[in-house]
C-alpha cells in the first residue's frame, strides 16, 4: 500500500472579477475591521506604477476589484500578479461565519486563482514573484498553533477515539494555501535553485512544527509538501532527517505528545526505503535511538502500525539489525498493558519471518522468556497471539532446529496452560503447541516431562515444609497465650 495518496486538486470555479486588499506583507491586526472596498474600472491606467509595488504597497487598507490574471497584457501581469499576493497577506476571522463573508470570498478566489496559475505555469515567476509567494504562504500558515485539547481540559492523557477531532475554521483559506506551496513546489517551471533561496533551513523547521496541529487534514498536506521537498531538495535533506530526529527525541524523552508522530513516520518510511545498502552508520543509530524507543510511549497504539513498517523496512534492508531490533523491543515491553502486548507480539512476528539463523540465537533466550509469559497470560488476546507464532513455517523451522534451547523454557507455560488455564481456547491452542513438539523430537519432550514432574514434586515438597513451619509457629505463639 503507498504510503503517500494521491491528492486530487480542490479547485474553484473562478470569479469574474477578484477583489484585493493593498496591504503590507504583514498587515496590523486591526487592518481586517477597517477594510473599504473599491472598484478599480480600469487597471491600464495603473499599470506605470506596478513595478514599484513590491517595495511601496499602494493605498494600504484599500480593496480594489481587479481583473483576472490571464485578462491583462503579459507585460502587466508581473505586477498584478504580485498586487494579488497582497490580498493574500490579511487574516479574517473565522470564528463569525457572516462577519467580512465578502472580503474572505475575495481572499478564497485570489488564492484559487494562484493555485491554477501556478499549476497550469501560464505565468514565468520570476525571483521577485517567487520570493512575494513565499513569504504570502509563510504569512499564512506559520502561525501560533490553537490550544491542544489536553491543555484545555486538564487530563493529561486521553483516548483519541472519544475526543471530537478539531478543525481549523480557517481551512477554507488555509486548504489554497496549502495547495498553493504544494503546486509550488512540485511544478516543472520552479526553479530548483531559486526557490532554494526562500525554501531554506528556517522555512522547513517551521513547517515541521506544524505537524503538531490537531486537524488532521493540515497534517495531511505538510506531509505531502514536507516528502515532495526531501524528493526535490537533495541539499534539505540530511537537515530534515536531523530535525525529524530531535522532535522525536523529545516526544519519547520529555513530552510523550506530539500529533504528527504517525504523519513523520510515513514520511520516515519512504525516506528509509531509498536508503543505499550497506547502510550507514548514522541510519542506523537512528533505528536504535528513535525508532526503537518509540515503543515506550503511552499513546503507542495511534501509531504503531507505521512505526513496525519502518522497522521491518530496516530489517528487509540488513537482516543482520534484527536481533537489534528483537533485543530493543523487549527491553520496552509492556508490563501491565496488554493491548500493547499484543502489538509488540505481531511487530515481533514479522520480525523473526525476516531473521535468520545466526540472529536467532543471539537473542532466542530472553525473547522465549518472554514468550513463555505470555503463553501464561490470563489474558486470553496475549496468550492467544503467541500462541499463533506455532502457525509460521519460518518461525517454527527456528525453533525446530533450537528446540533444545527453547522448549525447557516455555514447557511450564504449557503444561501450565493445558492444566488450569481458564480459557478454553487457550488449553486447545497450548496441546496443538505440545504436540507440535511430541512430532519433532519426542525424547526431548520426555526429558522436558520428567523434569517438570520432579519440579512439581519439589515445590510441593517445599510448600508442605512451609504449610509445617507456619503450623509450629501458631502452636507456640499459642502456648505464650
Amino acid at each position: 500500500m503507498p504510503m503517500f495518496n494521491k491528492f486530487k486538486k480542490k479547485g474553484h470555479k473562478k470569479s469574474s472579477k477578484l477583489e484585493l486588499v493593498d496591504e503590507p506583507p504583514v498587515p496590523a491586526p486591526s487592518a481586517v475591521s477597517n477594510v473599504t472596498v473599491n472598484h478599480a474600472s480600469v487597471l491600464a491606467a495603473a499599470s506605470p506604477d506596478l513595478a514599484n509595488i513590491t517595495s511601496v504597497p499602494q493605498n494600504p487598507g484599500v480593496v480594489e476589484v481587479l481583473p483576472l490574471l490571464k485578462d491583462v497584457p503579459v507585460s502587466d501581469r508581473h505586477g498584478l500578479f504580485i498586487r494579488k499576493v497582497q490580498v493574500c497577506c490579511i487574516f479574517f476571522d473565522f470564528s463569525d461565519t457572516m462577519k467580512s463573508a465578502r472580503e474572505k470570498e475575495i481572499k478564497r478566489q485570489t488564492l484559487a486563482e494562484l493555485v491554477d496559475l501556478v499549476q497550469s505555469g501560464s505565468c514565468k515567476m520570476n525571483e521577485i514573484m517567487q520570493e512575494q509567494l513565499v513569504k504570502m504562504i509563510s504569512f499564512n500558515i506559520f502561525r501560533a498553533l490553537p490550544p491542544a485539547s489536553h491543555e484545555n481540559t486538564g487530563f493529561n492523557f486521553a483516548d483519541p477515539e472519544e475526543e471530537d477531532v478539531f478543525m481549523d475554521p480557517t481551512w477554507p483559506h488555509l486548504q489554497l494555501v496549502y495547495e498553493l506551496l504544494l503546486r509550488y513546489v512540485v511544478s516543472a517551471e520552479t526553479d530548483s535553485k531559486t526557490a532554494k533561496r526562500y525554501i531554506d533551513h528556517s522555512f522547513v523547521l517551521k513547517l515541521l512544527h506544524l505537524f503538531d496541529t490537531e486537524d488532521p487534514r493540515e497534517r495531511e498536506y505538510v506531509k505531502i509538501i514536507l516528502h515532495r521537498m526531501y524528493g526535490r531538495f537533495m541539499v534539505l535533506r540530511p537537515f530534515i532527517r536531523h530535525e525529524i530526529n530531535n522532535i522525536l527525541y523529545q516526544f519519547i524523552f520529555e513530552t510523550e505528545r506530539y500529533n504528527g508522530v504517525g504523519e513523520l513516520l510515513e514520511i520516515l518510511a519512504s525516506i528509509i526505503n531509498g536508503f543505499a545498502v550497506p547502510m550507514k552508520e548514522e541510519h542506523k543509530l537512528f533505528l536504535v535511538r528513535a525508532l526503537i524507543p518509540l515503543h515506550k510511549a503511552q499513546c503507542v497504539a495511534s501509531y504503531h502500525p507505521k512505526l513496525s513498517y519502518c522497522i521491518t523496512q530496516f530489517v528487509e534492508k540488513d537482516y543482520r539489525l534484527a536481533d537489534t531490533v528483537i533485543m530493543g523491543l523487549l527491553k520496552y515491553w509492556p508490563v501491565t498493558n496488554c493491548g500493547k502486548e499484543v502489538l509488540f507480539l505481531g511487530e515481533l512476528e514479522e520480525i523473526l519471518e525476516l531473521t535468520e539463523s545466526a540472529q536467532f540465537q543471539r537473542c532466542m533466550v530472553p525473547l522465549f522468556r518472554q514468550i513463555g509469559r505470555c503463553i501464561n497470560s490470563p489474558h486470553f488476546q496475549v496468550a492467544e497471539r503467541a500462541l499463533f507464532w506455532w502457525n509460521n513455517e519460518h518461525i517454527v523451522g527456528l525453533i525446530a532446529d533450537n528446540r533444545h534451547v527453547i522448549l525447557p523454557i516455555i514447557f511450564d507455560s504449557l503444561e501450565n496452560n493445558i492444566c488450569s488455564h481458564w480459557n478454553q481456547a487457550i488449553n486447545g491452542l497450548s496441546g496443538n503447541v505440545r504436540r507440535m513438539f511430541l512430532e519433532i523430537d519426542f525424547e526431548l519432550y520426555g526429558i522436558c516431562e520428567r523434569e517438570y514432574v520432579e519440579r512439581q514434586a519439589r515445590a510441593a515438597e517445599l510448600e508442605e515444609q512451609r504449610l509445617s513451619t507456619w503450623k509450629k509457629l501458631e502452636e507456640a505463639a499459642g502456648n505464650f497465650t
